[in-house]
């Protein structure tokens, strides 16, 4: 009778296997492929992107809003209050450094400019009542004009709330810091709008368009098409720093809205006035240049 522990059909036996804590590898059955695959390190977290991108819709659905001519007040401070909420998580995200180099206002303006409503010619001139040329762009600044005057004395409104409330001093630049993305957006849209008045067409996708618009803004100069290695589609490190320093810029000028009581409300309607007039002049002009250039004829005076 054969010994039950012997090997069958006088195979030999390969020998105990080795105890894998002792270090040797087990030869025995072969490791589940998952759990054989070398880890590919840290992973970013994809909820970041999200995160972001929906910061950014927020941001240009709320600028919408407070572009509409008929918002109220009271609705102005809500928006500008929603929009807080927004501004307050990625500025904690981005940490101190980014927001005081205005990095992380410029970024944010970059996330939400390919989601602001900016309108083609025809949806332009339909609105206006059939506007066109000088007069549509004339309107259009007005406009912008009435929308920024309102966020800074919204904003003026929201700061005068929290002096009354005896904040820590450290956390009123937040007013301040949404203001200017406020102003900002608002301004990014005007000056592709008055793109499209001006017949001056940027080409590219959606997001280039936008970041294009980005980059004229913080120039002050319109886009040409005729020397498209001039457009930035892309901002590099160079048009990043233009870009936040002219946000840095903007938010220096409206620390008027930090004036206690409702003085700031004046201060910062004031302030967004002379600065949304200045732009819409400045952008105006080198449009008309653009355009004349294009047609073959000098700019009218």
């Amino acid at each position: 009778m054969s010994d039950p522990t012997s090997p069958a059909d006088g195979v030999p036996s390969p020998g105990p296997v080795a105890d894998p804590v002792d270090g040797v590898p087990s030869p025995g059955p072969v490791a589940d492929p998952v759990d054989g695959v070398p880890s590919p390190g840290p992973v970013a977290d994809p909820a970041d992107g999200s995160r972001s991108e929906q910061e950014a819709r927020e941001v240009a659905d709320i600028v919408g809003r407070l572009g509409d001519d008929d918002l109220g007040r009271a609705e102005r401070v809500r928006q500008l209050a929603a929009l807080s909420t927004v501004v307050a998580a990625r500025a904690r995200r981005a940490g101190a450094s980014a927001v005081g180099s205005g990095r992380m206002l410029g970024d944010l303006l970059l996330d939400a400019a390919p989601h602001l409503p900016i309108r083609d010619l025809p949806t332009l001139s339909a609105h206006h009542h059939g506007l066109s040329g000088e007069a549509l762009a004339e309107a259009l600044v007005r406009n912008a004009i009435r929308a920024t005057m309102g966020i800074g004395a919204a904003g003026g409104a929201v700061a005068a709330a929290e002096w009354a409330a005896l904040p820590l001093l450290i956390t009123v630049p937040l007013e301040v810091i949404v203001e200017t993305v406020a102003v900002a957006a608002v301004e990014v849209k005007l000056v592709g709008e008055l793109h499209a008045v001006y017949g001056v067409d940027v080409p590219g996708t959606g997001t280039q368009r936008a970041t294009a618009f980005a980059g004229s803004w913080a120039a002050r100069r319109g886009i040409d098409p005729m020397r498209p290695w001039t457009i930035p589609h892309v901002l590099g490190i160079a048009g990043r720093q233009q870009l936040g320093k002219r946000m840095i810029g903007r938010f220096a000028r409206n620390l008027g809205t930090l004036v206690p009581f409702l003085l700031g409300a004046v201060v910062g309607a004031r302030v967004n006035r002379t600065e949304t007039m200045r732009l819409g002049t400045a952008m105006r002009d080198d449009l008309r240049r653009v355009a004349a250039e294009q047609r073959g004829t000098p700019p009218r005076p």
